[in-house]
């Protein structure tokens, strides 16, 4: 006849071995964790630093630039490259428009 306690004993075991996977499994998905936030942290730190001036280029290549912007502008479009001050300055006088909501030319000092 089988002996309750070696049965239960059997169990145990078994059970002590699921959790062993599973506490396994979890250390790796808190190791994968760590390291993505680790390679993240490294790219932020490697990504260069946000241009000061945005010209926001035409929808082609022959069109003319459509606004300058400054650099941390949340209108700026997708076309939009980092230039430096003297070419966002030459930018605005040569007509292209200075963005409405961030408002270069009051930052440049270029007012009509």
């Amino acid at each position: 006849m089988d002996d309750p306690a070696s049965s239960r004993l059997v169990l145990l075991r078994f059970l002590e071995r699921v959790q062993e996977r599973d506490l396994a499994r979890t250390r790796r998905w808190i190791a994968d964790e760590e390291r993505r936030e680790r390679e993240q942290r490294q790219g932020e730190q490697a990504r260069p630093p946000a241009p000061d001036w945005l010209l926001e280029l035409g929808l082609n290549r022959d069109a003319a630039p459509a606004y300058v912007h400054a650099g941390g502008c949340w209108n700026a479009g997708g076309r939009s490259k980092g230039v430096d001050r003297s070419t966002a300055l030459r930018a605005l006088n040569e007509a292209v428009a200075a963005c409405p909501h961030c408002r270069p030319d009051i930052e440049l000092g270029v007012l009509d």
